[in-house]
């Protein structure tokens, strides 16, 4: 049954319009559901140093219904560069786009594979670099949008190229949207989810990616033996399903109420954060009502105390709201291109470059687990093991895919009760250990794969091994981290400068991978794992646990907030704007339900 909140219904109040119709007024919370929520139990605990903790129910994807199918369509983002990366792996070795393109019976060269390969990812960095900028000025929705029609024309230009540099320039034009994508639709749903079950709401990011992997690749082995050039046309132009859903549907989705809150439109985003946190059927339970506040008076304090920092330390929030912009129109003031590099200046600044390091490293080392060298060259280095056949290669390269697919369950069940550094360091060492053992391997038998089959089966079980790992670890929880570490104010540009670190290292990875495998194999895979290794001593001791942690919170687990001057200031705005208050009411509220 659909969801009641996604169907049959006109948009919901616009990010860039303050005052909504009347007409939508009977939609700012949901109706009903048709079937209850699950063990809500709403909870909020003072500790003995007036720190708190609340969730809003259990940790559980399932608890909010609503919530749960916004971050899964947002997730479609991730779909479009999944398939992306599973069917280039098929259409690379096809016959008639090897005959078409190649020189001969040599084929395509392996840099010319490369620059092809790599020309999506080298526009995805810009078009992740660009997002920041264009979802703090546009909102988060529109910038969606936007990202949707230039991947919709990159597609096009892909699936009616009549040579390899349209085919390499509609790659680039698609990366721009793709780029933009992989940091709108994380960004986004970070920003509307619950602590509780933030981390595997974010891993329907992971999912979706996987999920496109695994149908772009069996599109492609489906429609290889086509004649003509349908055989690759064809799985080209099915990206554009995805891209046009997305694009469609995302005017659906509920503003952000952290953008909101930034923009200075609190009632909007009061109005928002209701409906995601579904209040209007909740009201029987008395402390959602308050946790709602609670939850955006956070937003409202970090707003104010890195606005202070920043500029004016005795501004008021009012002060605060009617510098930063017009509340009717929504339109921020401090536009200019000085104004925008100062913004991104800072992610350098002492305060924010740990955060900036934690990110920018996470997706490196994501990307030189070898992962996307796999998704992209799978045939290419699975032919490298002596496998019997073209078809045997071929299917086992489509078994990595199936393989990281079904890790993202466990992924999803794990990553906020055992966090985020276990699975982290676990994943780190297992991973590193396959990759040494498929290059021993490859080392050993590599001049006589027809005598030592069994050795070559070992390598794939390990190939499989790696994947597993790489699906419960550096998959969905680069996305997740990413998006956590930075406060409100360098969000967006934080995560695009952390997307734009995944595809810097994703272009690499798809450029040198043909020449690497060409020249030594072994050496390929033992790069790989020396990677995984330093990203487990990274995980060990630099990266913070921000599991069940509020986004406002995890200020503590950086130096930057460690300062007493920092502190100071923030318990000078929550008593500015009430938090204090409605903490003590809160515990009054939650007083019978806690043991005595």
């Amino acid at each position: 049954m659909a969801h009641p909140g996604l169907s049959s219904r006109a948009p919901l109040v616009d990010e860039d319009d303050s005052d909504s119709q009347p007409l939508l007024t009977r939609y700012l919370y949901p109706r009903p559901h048709p079937h209850p929520i699950s063990n809500p139990n709403p909870t909020f605990t003072l500790q003995p140093d007036r720190s708190y903790t609340y969730t809003y129910g259990p940790p559980s994807l399932f608890a909010n219904n609503y919530v749960f199918l916004c971050a899964l369509f947002a997730s479609i983002g991730g779909l479009t560069f999944g398939y992306d990366q599973g069917v280039i792996a098929n259409v690379l070795v096809m016959k008639d786009f090897v005959g078409r393109w190649g020189k001969g019976e040599e084929g395509i060269g392996p840099w010319e594979v490369g620059v092809l390969t790599a020309a999506l990812e080298l526009g995805c960095l810009i078009g992740a670099l660009l997002s920041g900028y264009l979802a703090d000025k546009y909102s988060r929705r529109r910038a969606i949008f936007l990202a949707c029609v230039v991947f919709l024309v990159g597609s096009t230009l892909q699936t009616f190229a009549m040579s390899l540099n349209q085919l390499t320039l509609g790659r680039a034009i698609g990366g721009l949207g793709v780029g933009g994508l992989s940091t709108l639709s994380p960004l986004y749903m970070t920003e509307i989810s619950p602590p509780e079950t933030r981390g595997s709401l974010l891993s329907l990011e992971q999912f979706s990616i996987v999920l496109g992997c695994v149908v772009g690749f069996w599109v492609g082995f489906g429609t290889r033996n086509i004649p003509g050039a349908l055989s690759w046309r064809l799985p080209l132009s099915l990206q554009l399903l995805p891209g046009i859903l997305l694009a469609i549907g995302c005017f659906w989705l509920p503003p952000s109420p952290r953008w909101l809150v930034g923009q200075g439109r609190i009632r909007d985003a009061e109005k928002s954060l209701g409906r995601l946190r579904l209040v209007g059927e909740r009201r029987a339970e008395g402390l959602v009502d308050g946790l709602v506040k609670l939850e955006l008076l956070e937003m409202q304090v970090e707003a104010t105390l890195l606005h202070r920092t920043s500029h004016s330390p005795s501004e008021s929030y009012q002060q605060l709201v009617s510098n930063e912009g017009d509340v009717d129109s929504g339109k921020p003031s401090n536009h200019g291109v000085k104004a925008e590099w100062r913004a991104w200046k800072r992610l350098l600044e002492w305060k924010y470059r740990d955060r900036t390091w934690v990110g920018v490293l996470m997706m490196f080392f994501q990307q030189w687990s070898g992962i996307n060298a796999f998704l992209y060259y799978g045939p290419t280095l699975i032919s490298s093991l002596g496998l019997p056949s073209s078809d045997a290669t071929l299917i086992v390269s489509g078994g990595i895919g199936i393989v990281q697919f079904f890790a993202v369950f466990p992924a999803i069940a794990m990553i906020d009760r055992l966090g985020r550094k276990p699975l982290l360091r676990t994943g780190s060492v297992m991973m590193s250990l396959s990759h040494l053992v498929i290059a021993l391997v490859v080392y050993q038998f590599s001049n006589d794969w027809s005598s030592h089959q069994s050795a070559a089966w070992i390598a794939v079980a390990f190939v499989y091994i790696f994947t597993a790992s790489y699906g419960v670890s550096y998959g969905p929880i680069a996305w997740c981290l990413i998006t956590e570490v930075f406060p409100l104010s360098m969000r967006s540009k934080g995560v695009s400068l952390s997307t734009a670190s995944n595809w810097t290292n994703n272009f690499l990875i798809g450029l040198v991978t043909p020449a690497l495998m060409q020249t030594s194999p072994a050496g390929t895979f033992l790069t790989f794992s020396v990677a995984c290794f330093v990203g487990y001593i990274w995980s060990t001791y630099v990266v913070p646990e921000t599991a069940n942690v509020s986004l406002e919170e995890i200020d503590k687990l950086f130096r930057s907030s460690a300062g007493r001057e920092d502190q100071e200031i923030k318990f000078q705005i929550e008593e500015e704007l009430g938090l204090h208050e409605l903490v003590r009411e809160l515990e009054g509220m939650d007083a019978p339900s806690t043991p005595a």
